[in-house]
């Protein structure tokens, strides 16, 4: 993978393509936003995607990382999963679920990681053709096919 790669990159290339993403999620699933601000203290954050899944009437904070899992990432969800159930949740919504997406994962890390966070959080790894169901690979583009993608954005970007 290129080594400029980073997680801007992948976000803009799933914002790119948005309407397909957000079919391959699922039914129900809104987009809000990506670097959504939130404002804590005296501080900002960002978001990197946030959806509304209109099934489970709740928030779905999508937290991109281009490395394998580090286990302060899930501290750094489970903060912007309290941010976002205290800032947007209304009435009537239920807790919001966090999504972390990483390169890869070391399961036990990543057990370790969430044993005592009490929160819906999710480790994925992003290797997207080795996940998906066979019916569904055909309709996305390989891990190949997007890292040509960003040589050819990059190169363009940096003549």
């Amino acid at each position: 993978m290129s080594a400029d790669f980073n997680e801007r990159e992948l976000e803009r290339n799933l914002v790119d393509h948005i309407t397909k993403f957000l079919l391959e999620l699922g039914a129900g699933f809104a987009y809000m936003g990506s670097q959504v601000p939130l404002y804590v203290g005296e501080r900002e954050f960002s978001i990197d995607l946030l959806f509304y899944q209109t099934r489970l009437h709740s928030y779905i904070v999508v937290e991109l990382k281009k490395t394998e899992f580090e286990p302060e990432y899930a501290g750094k969800l489970n903060f912007y999963i309290k941010a976002v159930d205290e800032q947007f949740r209304q009435k009537g919504d239920e807790p919001t679920i966090g999504l972390l997406l990483v390169k890869s994962k070391d399961k036990v890390v990543a057990e370790y990681a969430l044993s005592d966070i009490h929160k819906p959080i999710g480790i994925s790894e992003y290797r997207l053709t080795t996940v998906l169901p066979d019916k569904l690979k055909s309709s996305l583009p390989t891990i190949e096919e997007i890292e040509a993608e960003l040589s050819r954005k990059e190169s363009r970007n940096n003549p």
